[in-house]
């Protein structure tokens, strides 16, 4: 029922910047926490990024600085804005969303299918 798009992933030489997106659709009663994870080549998932519902944001310290996340409520979208980036920063980026399907349903963790973010010169 509920659908996450990603988009915004490519190459770029070290030093430059991508700016992902995703965006949330369905029937969907409220959204709660969007986050920004990515995996490289034979390492776990990590968290990169997060923002709430408040607008609260976290960041993890291997892109504090670089990185920004934003969200756009009415269009239900999270972005991931990527300055700076370096080799180091390749991985397949994947958002995840926490929401709502209805008053009284569980909270759900929604995930993307994932884009390849490649820095390389």
């Amino acid at each position: 029922q509920v659908q996450l798009v990603e988009s915004g992933g490519g190459l770029v030489q070290p030093g430059g910047s991508l700016r992902l997106s995703c965006t949330a659709s369905g029937s969907i009663f409220s959204i709660l926490a969007m986050n920004w994870y990515r995996q490289a080549p034979g390492n776990q998932r990590d968290l990169v990024a997060s923002i709430g519902s408040g607008g609260t944001t976290n960041y993890a310290d291997s892109v504090k600085g670089r990185f920004t996340i934003s969200r756009d409520n009415a269009k239900n979208t999270v972005y991931l804005q990527m300055n700076s980036l370096q080799p180091e920063d390749t991985a397949v980026y994947y958002c995840s969303i926490r929401l709502q399907l209805g008053p009284s349903r569980p909270i759900i963790r929604n995930w993307g299918q994932g884009t390849q973010v490649t820095v390389s010169s």
